[in-house]
């Protein structure tokens, strides 16, 4: 295939990322598969290695593969990060949740997308960096009004009607998403269902089910909607937005011998985060590592944050 311009520019970017990952080639003791020469021979794909200088050289094999075999593109990739795994926990410089992140931005640039490498449960493994572990460091820095303006919207819904309560928390949870840029899309329907929007959070979307109700939310509404989302790309993922909560009982059923595939965020979540000043981008990305690291699909922010009571 043909490449262009765009991409050849984004391929010589992903040399540079992955330059860290691997030696190019492996000490002559080592095991000869951690390199990107050996990750190169394992795949069949040593003529696209020449060898020499190893940024030039880690270009060339990503173009030419992508170029000349471009089935064999992703599994190179997937490859080169189960090496750079490897190799990087034997020198105690563990590959980074940022670093992934990014990769995972290039790879998207040059027109692919890896479910394996978006992978609820491998990303919330991986290490994070010092400044984006603390709670604060990743908080959007809105003003006092708007923090204040979103409590009291909160505030008011309960003494709205049902019906109108309903509606006016979707509308609150809108407003919320756009001002952390998690470019929220409105309610949408699909055959049979209904899915109360989507939004866009650590280059995933997200679907987003709202509900305010008087009775907690249990098992069959957790099941309900983690179907929904099973049911679209294999990489979807949900939020369910529950101001009343959920019973602690449905909760453990939900999980007990399946995968989430959903995370949950209750009125308390919500009222705690525009309190203390959270983000709400770092509250989801705590929510999720948690899910990955446990399989709840529902942690409070008041156990995710040790400065929250």
């Amino acid at each position: 295939m043909m490449l262009s311009l765009a991409q050849t520019q984004v391929l010589s970017k992903l040399a540079e990322h992955l330059y860290p990952f691997l030696p190019g080639k492996a000490h002559p003791f080592a095991d000869q598969n951690i390199s990107f020469e050996g990750v190169a021979k394992l795949l069949g794909l040593n003529q696209f290695w020449p060898g020499g200088s190893k940024l030039p050289a880690i270009t060339q094999l990503l173009t030419a593969t992508l170029q000349y075999q471009s089935n064999s593109f992703c599994p190179l990739l997937v490859e080169l990060i189960r090496k750079g795994i490897m190799y990087r926990q034997n020198k105690g410089d563990s590959i980074t949740y940022e670093e992934m992140k990014k990769l995972n931005e290039l790879i998207a640039q040059v027109g692919f997308k890896i479910p394996e490498l978006h992978d609820l449960k491998f990303l919330g493994s991986l290490p994070r960096s010092p400044s984006e572990s603390d709670g604060m460091s990743d908080a959007v820095a809105l003003s006092h009004k708007v923090r204040l303006e979103l409590s009291t919207k909160l505030l008011k819904l309960s003494s709205l009607s049902p019906q109108e309560r309903g509606f006016e928390f979707e509308k609150f949870l809108n407003d919320l998403f756009h001002v952390f840029n998690l470019a929220p899309r409105s309610s949408f329907r699909l055959v049979g269902e209904q899915i109360d929007g989507s939004l866009q959070f650590q280059d995933e979307t997200y679907l987003v089910e709202a509900t305010w109700q008087n009775e907690l939310v249990g098992q069959e509404r957790l099941l309900v909607f983690s179907g929904k989302v099973g049911g679209k790309a294999k990489w979807s993922r949900g939020l369910f937005m529950s101001y009343s909560g959920f019973s602690s009982e449905g909760l453990e059923a939900f999980i007990r011998g399946k995968p989430t595939n959903i995370v949950c965020m209750d009125g308390l979540d919500l009222n705690d985060l525009l309190q203390s000043k959270l983000s709400l981008r770092t509250v989801l990305e705590q929510k999720v590592r948690r899910a990955a690291e446990t399989n709840e699909a529902y942690v409070s922010v008041r156990q995710l944050f040790s400065n929250v009571s």
